[in-house]
């Protein structure tokens, strides 16, 4: 497994949980959360464009990268967030959305973030959160990570009346909020 270079003080998480919009926005309103990036991980083309992820066709899936302070919040917290933000039992769509694309995905950057991914997931289906098995895969990232294309970037807060952010992208960061009030930032 590659293990990535961070800079001090900083430490990245790329997590595919359905539509990025709505993991963006989570990770966005996090305490010892530096950036969160949308972009497209885990497929066969390099550079791909939103129209041919969609399309379904790079076995790419939309996800987040996340810098984080490891010193304000650790990469355990981080996924526990993530899998209480998303639905991890559901293969290939979150509600709606349906594609290999929206798939449940931790793409890590160390043995170290791997290692706390499986227990994080061992520990989520032995205390039986969910009334499904996780599907969630954990694989390493390798370098296949590409940024989406400008217009997906910070896409909630520049459209928060938009359908699906109204409907879909809310609940989320409203559920977010209530469940983690600790780790908002101030």
């Amino acid at each position: 497994m590659t293990q990535q270079t961070q800079q001090p003080g900083r430490e990245t998480a790329t997590l595919g949980g359905g539509c990025f919009w709505c993991t963006e926005a989570v990770f966005l309103g996090v305490e010892g959360v530096l950036s969160v990036e949308s972009g497209y991980a885990g497929g066969e083309v390099a550079h791909p464009s939103y129209e041919q992820v969609c399309d379904g066709d790079t076995g790419h899936a939309e996800v987040v990268r996340v810098e984080f302070d490891p010193s304000v919040i650790g990469y355990r917290e981080i996924l526990e967030i993530f899998f209480a933000t998303h639905d991890p039992t559901q293969l290939n769509r979150q509600g709606n959305d349906v594609g290999t694309q929206y798939r449940s995905a931790v793409f890590t950057h160390s043995d170290e973030q791997r290692a706390i991914a499986l227990d994080v997931l061992d520990q989520l289906q032995r205390d039986g959160i969910y009334d499904g098995r996780i599907v969630t895969e954990v694989t390493s990232l390798n370098r296949d990570y590409y940024p989406a294309e400008g217009y997906h970037q910070n896409y909630f807060a520049q459209h928060p009346d938009q359908g699906y952010c109204a409907f879909v992208v809310a609940p989320k960061v409203a559920k977010f909020r209530q469940k983690f009030a600790h780790r908002l930032k101030r």
